[in-house]
C-alpha cells in the first residue's frame, strides 16, 4: 500500500492536471462560440447563393461550365483539413485515417505518382510527409486564422488546375460541423461540382449553445423536431430570373463563387469541429480527474485512518504492559 506522502503527492498532480484541462476547456469553449459566429455571418451569403442556383435549377436550365463537366480521371487532387495542435480527441486521427484510406485507393487505381495532397493543418501536412505523399503546398495559417481570401485564392490555383487539364477531380475531407456534440467526417467532390447533389447536401447546423451534455444535446433535439413538424410559410420555387446575357455566363460567374464558398465552408466547418472535439475531450479529461481524485481521496482517509487506529493500538498495548 502507498504511504500517505505518496497518495498526497498523486493529490497535488491530478489536481494540477485538472486545471489544465478545466482551463483548455473553457479556451476550446470561447473559440468555438467565434467559430460558430464566423458560421453564422457566412449563412446569409451562402443562402441567397443556393436559392439563386436553385432557381436556375428549376427553370430546368441545359447550361454548362467547365466547373462541372465530367470526364476521365487520370489525376486526382485531395484537400485535406486537420488542427494545428493535437489533445481533440479523435478529430485529427480519423481525418488522417481517411485520407491514407482515399490516397490507398485511389493509388490502387491511378498510381501513386497522380495523387496531390492540398494538405490545410499542420498535423495531415507532417503526416502526409512523413508517408511519402506528393504535398502541393502549406497553408496551415488558415486553421488558425481562417481567411476568405486565401480560400479563394486555393480555390482558384485547383479551377486553373482543372481547367488546364492538370488535374482531373478534386476531393475535400473535413469535419462538417452539425453541434457541439456532433461532427461528422465528410468527404466530398470539390471539382468537378455536382450543383444538385451539392444544393441538396445536409446544411443543418446548431450554431445556438456549445453545451456538450447529453441531457441538453436531448432537449434540443427534441425540440428541433417540434419546429420541423410546425407548417412552415409558403415559398415560391422559382423567382423567373432575366438572365442576361444568357445562362451559359452567368453560371460561369456563379460557379467559381460556389467553389470558393464549399472550401470556406469546409474551413469553417473543419476549425468549429476541433475546439468542439477539444472542448469535449478537456471535459471529459476533468471528469476522470474529478473521479480519481475522489478515489485517491477515500484511499487517503483510508490509510490514514489506519495509521491513527496502529498508533492507538500501540499506545494502548504499551500502557497495558506497562
Amino acid at each position: 500500500m502507498p504511504s500517505l506522502k505518496e497518495i498526497k503527492g498523486r493529490i497535488a498532480s491530478v489536481n494540477s492536471t485538472r486545471k489544465i484541462t478545466s482551463a483548455m476547456k473553457m479556451v476550446a469553449s470561447s473559440k468555438l462560440h467565434h467559430a460558430q459566429v464566423a458560421i453564422q455571418n457566412m449563412l446569409p451569403y451562402e443562402t441567397m447563393l443556393e436559392h439563386i442556383l436553385k432557381s436556375f435549377l428549376a427553370a430546368e436550365a441545359e447550361a454548362q461550365t467547365i466547373f462541372d463537366q465530367e470526364r476521365p480521371v487520370k489525376r486526382v487532387a485531395l484537400v485535406v483539413f486537420s488542427s494545428n495542435s493535437s489533445l481533440c480527441g479523435g478529430f485529427n486521427s480519423n481525418v488522417i485515417k481517411m485520407m491514407m484510406n482515399a490516397h490507398q485507393a485511389l493509388a490502387a487505381e491511378l498510381g501513386p505518382d497522380n495523387i496531390d495532397i492540398y494538405p490545410i493543418g499542420r498535423k495531415v501536412s507532417e503526416k502526409a510527409r512523413k508517408l511519402g505523399y506528393q504535398v502541393r503546398c502549406d497553408i496551415n495559417e488558415l486553421v488558425d486564422h481562417p481567411n476568405v481570401k486565401q480560400c479563394i485564392d486555393l480555390a482558384m490555383e485547383l479551377g486553373q488546375r482543372f481547367a488546364d487539364g492538370e488535374i482531373d477531380k478534386v476531393e475535400i475531407i473535413y469535419h462538417h460541423f452539425k453541434s457541439a456534440g456532433a461532427q461528422i467526417l465528410t468527404s466530398k467532390t470539390f471539382l468537378p461540382i455536382d450543383l444538385e447533389e451539392e444544393l441538396e447536401r445536409d446544411h443543418e447546423r446548431d450554431l445556438t449553445t456549445n453545451i456538450v451534455t447529453k441531457k441538453v444535446q436531448d432537449y434540443l433535439k427534441k425540440n428541433r423536431r417540434k419546429r420541423e413538424q410546425a407548417p412552415d410559410e409558403v415559398k415560391p420555387l422559382n423567382d423567373n430570373f432575366i438572365v442576361e446575357p444568357d445562362m451559359n455566363t452567368v453560371l460561369s460567374q456563379l460557379m467559381p463563387k460556389m467553389a470558393h464558398l464549399m472550401l470556406y465552408t469546409a474551413l469553417l466547418d473543419s476549425v468549429a469541429s476541433e475546439h468542439a472535439a477539444r472542448m469535449v475531450a478537456m471535459q471529459t479529461a476533468t471528469d476522470n480527474a474529478d473521479e480519481l481524485l475522489r478515489q485517491l481521496n477515500l484511499q487517503y482517509n483510508k490509510s490514514r485512518q489506519q495509521a491513527i487506529t496502529s498508533e492507538l493500538l500501540d499506545i494502548v498495548g504499551g500502557s497495558v504492559n506497562n
